[in-house]
């Protein structure tokens, strides 16, 4: 597990807790199972690009803030 998929996971859960929404009924918005939603948040496993996107989406962020990455450095 790399510190991107750690930092991906805390964030997704993060945000998802923060607007009070379930695993499973997330899961569900963006497309997904509760199964992987949860491999996700743990850093066990990533989303394909496009569940990605529909993630950053639903949650009203950027793809960068989901993975951590600072918009005056990206490349950290």
């Amino acid at each position: 597990m790399s510190d991107v998929d750690k930092i991906f996971g805390a964030n997704l859960r993060r945000l998802r807790k923060a607007r009070h929404i379930s695993q499973e009924r997330f899961a569900a918005l963006v497309g997904a199972t509760q199964r992987s939603m949860s491999h996700y948040e743990r850093g066990e496993s990533q989303p394909s690009l496009e569940c990605l996107c529909r993630i950053a989406d639903e949650l009203d962020v950027s793809v960068d803030e989901l993975l951590g990455r600072d918009a005056v450095d990206p490349y950290r």
